[in-house]
């Protein structure tokens, strides 16, 4: 974390801190899945009150990153191969229905909005090391803006609440997992499916989509 990020965050109020700093060690697997979160624990290690950390869990609770055990506090969530399923099923049936409103519904300024996250993908490297075993996060955003950008025309405020919470389900089974794609071009992928959504091919551009999850989903070996 940068010196700037690092001074956003103390500028932050103690509930928003502490909340964003557990959102970042839950998406960078500091915490196992399965793993408790003790909010006193936690209370104690960013130095604030009890209350600060169980509104903090909350939040995460909302978000899918974090579940709440009736009687026992709260854990990481589960991860492993049927979950992981599960999510890639829901997102190849919600996404690509998403496209095609979108592409029925967008204007102009849609089209700009797409165009702009796809090149700010395209220009994001996405590991700051050869070594690094998963991607930046400036690139996860990236990735995430550009999914997003292309179906918020949709219109429905519901589905692109659907949107969010699978994927942050997705990032957070992909934190543990492994990476089994030779060949991919998955660069190519989302050039293919940001020219059929501009040129207003409705059913390739879904195709296109519907294909680039599967192959995502296929490519994920999740840990036990």
């Amino acid at each position: 974390m940068t010196d700037e990020s690092t001074g956003a965050l103390l500028r932050q109020p103690r509930s928003e801190r502490v909340y964003e700093a557990l959102r970042a060690a839950l998406l960078h697997g500091e915490f196992a899945p399965q793993q408790p979160l003790k909010p006193q624990d936690l209370a104690t290690r960013h130095g604030v009150s009890l209350a600060v950390a169980r509104e903090a869990l909350l939040r995460l609770v909302g978000e899918g990153l974090a579940q709440r055990l009736p009687n026992r506090g709260f854990a990481v969530p589960a991860t492993g191969a049927e979950r992981w399923q599960r999510i890639a099923e829901a997102r190849a049936v919600i996404e690509p229905a998403m496209l095609r409103m979108a592409i029925e519904r967008g204007d102009l300024e849609w089209e700009t909005r797409v165009r702009a996250a796809h090149h700010r993908l395209a220009g994001t490297p996405p590991y700051e090391r050869e070594d690094d075993a998963h991607y930046s996060d400036a690139w996860a955003e990236a990735h995430r803006r550009f999914h997003r950008t292309l179906l918020e025309a949709c219109g429905n405020d519901v589905l692109l609440a659907t949107f969010d919470r699978l994927w942050t389900d997705s990032e957070l089974a992909r934190r543990w997992s492994t990476l089994n794609n030779p060949g991919r071009d998955g660069a190519a992928e989302h050039r293919a499916i940001e020219e059929a959504a501009l040129a207003r091919d409705a059913g390739l551009a879904a195709e296109l989509l519907c294909c680039h999850l599967s192959r995502t989903a296929e490519g994920l070996i999740i840990q036990p």
